[in-house]
């Protein structure tokens, strides 16, 4: 009598691979850290790493921390989706399609309730950023170079998501678009241009400053602490003096709040941010008016 694994069961193999493939870019991160990236003595704060410069017509393109660490990421969330939506079911059987299931209806929940029923198919790109900002972030829990801490990447996304901006600002056309820098009133129109640049700006400084300054305040701290613990414990016999007894735990604390903490909310303010702003550019009334206006001159066309 021949056996047949019963759909909705992922084989244990498969899933082995899959939480395998989600660790091995880590893992290569870090050894490439360890056989690239040159020790530093004492404090060091400096920027990603150059590993190499491609040689390209117009300059040469350098291959950093960051754009290897950010494909890292990308690879492992690629292999935890895998291994969260393999072997999915009408009926949820597993545990990780409840945990599947769960981040879809929070993601599209948090959509619809700051965005609208309009922007319900944001939720898989809202998804995406909120995951691809925090693993970044949590990247300097393993040693490695978070890439949100460098301007280039959360520049380009800010810069992305000021393109959504003007985009569904855009949606009654461009005339309608210039007329909103006039309102409420037209002499306030300088300032809500600039107010529109700065808005890329801020969202590119905020979540870049506060991951990078979190990484700066471990450092120091725990560079403090050990020159006060060869200070005040230094004295003691052998080994025991030796021993930076203040840095430990007390580092391990901080970098649960600036790194784990402090990343995964800065993911969150950087999506909520995007939200509220591409949500509030569209002019809803006015296009579903337009559209209307549109629609009725079409039929009547239609008609005669």
């Amino acid at each position: 009598m021949k056996h047949t694994r019963p759909t909705g069961r992922p084989s244990k193999a498969v899933d082995a691979l899959l939480l395998l493939g989600m660790l091995l870019p880590i893992a290569a991160g870090i050894a490439l850290k360890v056989l690239l990236v040159p020790a530093s003595e004492g404090i060091e704060i400096t920027g990603a790493y150059i590993f190499f410069t491609l040689p390209l017509p117009l300059g040469g393109l350098p291959i950093t921390e960051t754009q290897v660490n950010s494909w890292l990421v990308m690879l492992s969330l690629l292999f935890l989706c895998l291994y969260l939506t393999r072997g999915l079911s009408e009926k949820a059987q597993t545990k990780r399609q409840h945990v599947a299931e769960w981040i879809v209806e929070q993601t599209e929940g948090l959509v619809t309730s700051n965005m609208g029923e309009y922007f319900a198919g944001f939720a898989p790109f809202i998804g995406a950023m909120l995951a691809l900002s925090a693993f970044s972030s949590l990247l300097s829990l393993t040693g490695l170079f978070p890439p949100t801490s460098d301007i280039n990447v959360t520049g380009g996304w800010a810069i992305l998501v000021f393109i959504l901006i003007t985009y569904y600002k855009m949606k009654c056309g461009p005339v309608h678009y210039l007329k909103s820098f006039a309102e409420p009133v037209a002499f306030l129109t300088p300032l809500n241009v600039i107010s529109e640049i700065a808005t890329p700006v801020s969202m590119a400084f905020r979540h870049y400053g506060n991951v990078l300054s979190g990484s700066v305040i471990s450092v120091l701290v725990a560079a403090a602490l050990q020159g006060l613990s060869q200070i005040i414990l230094g004295r003691l016999p052998g080994i025991l003096g030796e021993v930076p007894w203040l840095r430990i735990g007390i580092p391990a604390v901080l970098s649960v709040y600036f790194d784990l903490f402090s990343g995964c909310l800065q993911a969150f303010i950087f999506a909520m941010l995007t939200m509220l702003y591409v949500g509030g550019a569209f002019p809803a009334e006015d296009y579903f008016k337009k559209q209307e206006k549109k629609k009725a001159k079409r039929l009547q066309t239609n008609n005669n």
